[in-house]
């Protein structure tokens, strides 16, 4: 297994089946929770389920202490294919197993740590302590492989304006929305690079400007292209906040014309009855069905779900695809009444569908 630097989320109870989860990639079990939660015999057929559902390799079992392998080496051995725990508790395993380690570190050297025996990543604060894009060229000059930003196209290939300058044209990289237009020069092009956020250079200020440095709306990376011209870079970022000085997410929002036509983009009009249920849920509307859901709790919107489900098996029967078409509509815009009461986003949705 290649080792690797993986940022993790600090472990909560309860989320996953198996007890625990952290970041999208990992199913976490600890089984000393488990065995009180469920007795022996239970943690080992949760830990047996869940493993056959997401894979071996993706089984990450937790160990507080190095007796919670000791207590379960057969189970763990079987079912889990990586084990979390701190660097003293892998110094007391010592090598009673095969299995690749991810360390919880907390102020220690993440890098140091890294390339350790048996160790293939690690996770903790030590890594948000850190400046992470220096950690990342460590980890190059090591061996190490990392995500970085690296342009297949040289600097020096690029068609600049007379004041040595390129535009580049910002997408927000999940709906597409043009977000702003600005300029780079060479020293803002390769700062992007090193800190994998959009850094331009100001015309006004005559300066380099990191992207919501002062203002926290920051704009990272996701991918750049340059346009067949070579005089034009198109920039798909994540947008934190707002892209416009404004306040407004993009900086065109001033409509000069209009012909009327459907926006049928599915992400996009499934974000915008998302925003409106969630707009009904802090700022209640009198009359609102969305808000009549919501006063009458969870209960009632799970039995919406399920009379809506219902109601699609019915309608599919029917040759005719206008009443399935008109049935999902509405199962839909419920799924959508019970993501919002539980803070569940199309985002994390989305996401959870690609990785499958």
């Amino acid at each position: 297994m290649d080792k690797m630097i993986i940022p993790c989320i600090y472990l909560k109870e309860g989320k996953a089946k198996a007890g625990f989860r952290a970041s999208d990639d990992f199913e976490l079990s600890d089984p000393v929770s488990l065995a009180r939660r469920y007795g022996n015999e239970g943690a080992d057929e949760v830990l047996e389920e869940v493993s056959k559902k997401f894979g071996k390799e993706k089984m990450v079992v937790y160990l507080p202490a190095a007796d919670c392998y000791n207590s379960c080496q057969e189970i763990i051995e079987a079912y889990a294919g990586i084990l979390l725990c701190t660097p003293e508790v892998q110094e007391q395993l010592g090598n009673k197993t095969k299995l690749p380690f991810l360390l919880l570190e907390d102020g220690a050297d993440a890098f140091a740590a890294l390339l350790k025996d048996g160790v293939f990543a690690v996770t903790g604060l030590s890594l948000c302590r850190e400046n992470f894009m220096e950690l990342k060229a460590r980890c190059i000059e090591a061996g190490v492989p990392v995500n970085t930003f690296q342009s297949k196209i040289a600097w020096s290939e690029f068609q600049l304006n007379s004041d040595g300058l390129i535009p580049v044209v910002v997408q927000d990289y999940q709906t597409d929305e043009v977000l702003m237009l600005a300029y780079m020069n060479e020293e803002a092009f390769h700062t992007t690079l090193a800190t994998g956020k959009m850094t331009y250079w100001s015309r006004s200020r005559q300066e380099l400007w990191t992207k919501g440095l002062t203002s926290g709306h920051l704009q990272y990376v996701k991918a750049l292209a340059l346009d067949c011209d070579s005089d034009t870079i198109l920039a798909k970022v994540s947008q934190i906040g707002s892209a416009c000085h404004t306040g407004n997410r993009s900086c065109f929002f001033r409509e000069l014309i209009r012909k009327k036509y459907d926006d049928t983009n599915p992400l996009r009009v499934f974000q915008q009855v998302y925003d409106v249920i969630s707009d009904r849920k802090l700022h209640p509307k009198d009359g609102s069905y969305t808000n009549y859901l919501f006063d009458k709790g969870i209960d009632k919107i799970l039995k919406k779900v399920g009379e809506e489900s219902t109601e699609i098996v019915i309608a599919a029967k029917n040759p005719d695809k206008e009443e399935i078409k008109y049935e999902i509509s509405d199962f839909l815009y419920h799924v959508m009444v019970l993501m919002v009461e539980k803070g569940v986003t199309w985002e994390e949705i989305t996401r959870e569908l690609a990785h499958r």
